[in-house]
């Protein structure tokens, strides 16, 4: 059974990471850089956002594969990885959006919109892996 989990963790944050890294890389010149330029650093910070990709990639598989795993749907994975990314991504966005000058309402709805979708997939991935995984035995 842990050898379930630790390919299911690693599928999921695999997945997570590869289509976060697209989007990033896309948005950063094109979304986040000409509404939010004074606010980015030049650089990343690699150990928060290591810290994150960690804390979410638990989240994802306490709060969207595993019950999704008792109800043994996919679409169970994929509407709790969605609700999971509206709030996770909320909870950046709009706290942001409310105590900081100049954060963009247009961040906010690509962000929220890309939490759900990015959750979502992740999470489906990861259960679908979790499900190969048991079926094998």
């Amino acid at each position: 059974m842990i050898g379930t989990w630790i390919s299911t963790a690693f599928a999921t944050g695999i997945s997570f990471l590869a289509l976060d890294s697209i989007w990033l890389s896309l948005a950063a010149s094109r979304l986040y850089r000409p509404r939010l330029g004074p606010l980015l650093l030049e650089r990343f910070d690699v150990a928060p956002a290591a810290a994150f990709y960690l804390i979410y990639l638990a989240g994802i598989l306490i709060f969207a594969i595993a019950p999704a795993l008792v109800t043994g749907r996919w679409t169970s994975a994929l509407a709790r990885g969605a609700m999971l990314g509206l709030v996770a991504y909320a909870t950046y966005d709009l706290t942001n959006q409310a105590t900081l000058r100049g954060w963009s309402a247009t961040v906010t709805v690509a962000d929220l919109c890309w939490g759900m979708c990015v959750t979502a997939t992740a999470a489906t991935i990861g259960f679908t892996v979790a499900r190969w995984m048991l079926a094998r035995g």
